[in-house]
């Protein structure tokens, strides 16, 4: 039995001399599953835990592969939807406003029975799962991941683990997990779930993160109503573990995994969820499942976008369109569809993944405002999506002063997708692009191919572009560059 197994089969229960040992002892008598001995050293040079030796030795190797669609989709969307979208935000004539929609059993210290009551009222009979993911196809994404359940213990797919899902405690008697996997399967979508393996404020023993609005709470674990107490542990075996097969095996191909907030989540916890994840060889998790967040593919930055990216690691951003992910009634403050577009070529040009959120409402509906910047967005990929599609980050070490850079190996050289913003755009004529040596060039409009002519000069190579702006956000030029990149940095 090799130093690993054995780690597993005590339950990751040996001291911590003992497992930095047997990741040494892995290393040396094991080295498919790993590219370099760096991947026993967290970044900090920290010891690594056992939840990451696991994650290392069970997923490790099949990491490249797995996440080479990931890297090519660059864009997807975010669904946030459940029965909080009957209050809407607002709980007894109070708009909460100090959290997303999403949240409102959790801010407003909403009892069990009072929450459950909810489902009386969720009917949304205007669901279309081909609606939602023409929605998404047409606006240029890849993939959608869509909360499978959330932190109010709610599931939104036939469980038999719990009553506590829409099939069962709705008047709906529906399950739309299933009716979007043959939406997507039928688009060629990729679909993933989202799930809230450890905050559940339904069921007993679930764990609840600290309250923000100042509310008394009756234990430790900042639950506030009796029926949350008992055995997280229990939780864990009883609930989690029977929903997250279900996901893994009812639904057909799952891409991603989605975890979040990891509350109370040790190593003996993630151990007992971890090993599900091989029911869907080829799916990609993302970073939250263990409390020291040290497992998964992929990094999670939320509402924001990394000012360098994150340099070696994959990462993908999360972000609403509004301030909240599940529906809210009073929140009209929507980003514009130019915000969007220039948040999703930023992202791409430093590496990472953007995944816009919709909040559906109770009535099953993605709200207008969502839709309209959407189409916007998707009107703009149809003329740049092979700018961001299957591109990887800018090779500048500076932020350009007029947009941004993606990258792409060709077969005798590299392809540059210069975006250039309209707020930005050189009055003119003259792009430079810094630092580029290169001058076997050729440059062109990505929207109709209009071939630019290129000089070059002492502080790099020069586009000779037209007097306006074509696009009314970004306009994308294609450089063709032979052979070696030549980049003089900063």
């Amino acid at each position: 039995m090799k130093p690993i197994q054995i780690i597993l089969h005590l339950n990751l229960r040996l001291t911590l001399a003992a497992v930095l040992l047997a990741g040494a002892n892995l290393f040396a008598q094991d080295t498919t599953n790993v590219s370099a001995p760096s991947l026993f050293m967290t970044p900090d040079k920290t010891p690594p835990s056992p939840e990451l030796l696991m994650w290392r030795k069970e997923f490790g190797a099949t990491h490249e592969q797995r996440m080479q669609w990931w890297r090519a989709a660059r864009f997807g969307m975010f669904i946030h939807w459940g029965v909080y979208s009957v209050p809407a935000g607002v709980w007894h004539g109070t708009n909460i406003t100090s959290s997303g929609g999403e949240w409102i059993m959790n801010r407003g210290r909403i009892p069990v029975a009072d929450y459950q009551a909810f489902t009386k009222q969720f009917n949304p009979t205007n669901f279309n799962a081909e609606q939602w993911v023409k929605i998404a196809k047409d606006a240029g994404m890849k993939y959608i991941v869509i909360t499978a359940k959330h932190h109010d213990g709610f599931a939104m797919f036939h469980s038999q683990a719990s009553a506590f899902n829409i099939y069962d405690a709705t008047p709906w008697h529906r399950d739309p997990l299933a009716e979007l996997a043959a939406a997507c399967k039928q688009a060629g979508i990729k679909l993933g779930f989202y799930y809230s393996q450890a905050q559940d404020w339904n069921h007993s023993g679930g764990a609840a993160a600290g309250s923000k609005t100042g509310q008394l709470l009756i234990d430790k674990q900042n639950h506030w109503d009796a029926a949350q107490q008992g055995s997280m542990d229990d939780f864990i075996d009883k609930v989690d573990v029977p929903q997250i097969k279900e996901l893994l095996s009812n639904y057909g191909p799952v891409a991603e995994f989605w975890f979040d907030t990891p509350v109370g989540m040790n190593a003996e916890r993630a151990e007992k969820i971890l090993p599900l994840l091989k029911l869907q060889p080829d799916t990609v998790v993302n970073n939250r499942l263990d409390s020291k967040k040290s497992t998964g593919d992929f990094q999670t930055p939320e509402q924001k976008i990394p000012p360098t990216g994150i340099p070696g690691k994959d990462w993908e951003t999360c972000m609403t369109m509004n301030h909240t992910w599940g529906f809210r009634a009073y929140d009209h403050d929507w980003k514009s569809a130019e915000t969007l577009v220039t948040n999703l070529v930023d992202i791409a040009s430093k590496g990472g993944n953007y995944l816009l959120n919709v909040g559906p409402t109770s009535a099953g509906e993605i709200p207008e405002p969502s839709v309209e910047r959407l189409q916007a967005v998707g009107a703009w990929m149809k003329i740049n999506g092979e700018a961001i599609y299957d591109t990887t980050a800018s090779p500048f070490a500076k932020q350009l002063p007029w947009g941004r850079c993606t990258k792409k190996v060709a077969d005798d050289g590299t392809i540059l997708c210069l975006h250039v913003f309209t707020g930005f755009w050189p009055k003119d004529g003259k792009l430079l692009v810094p630092g580029l040596r290169n001058k076997n060039t050729s440059a062109a409009l990505l929207a109709g191919g209009k071939e630019l002519q290129t000089s070059a000069t002492a502080g790099g190579l020069v586009v000779a572009i037209p007097a306006t702006a074509p696009d009314k956000i970004s306009t994308t030029i294609v450089l063709k560059i032979k052979g070696a990149l030549e980049i003089q940095q900063p």
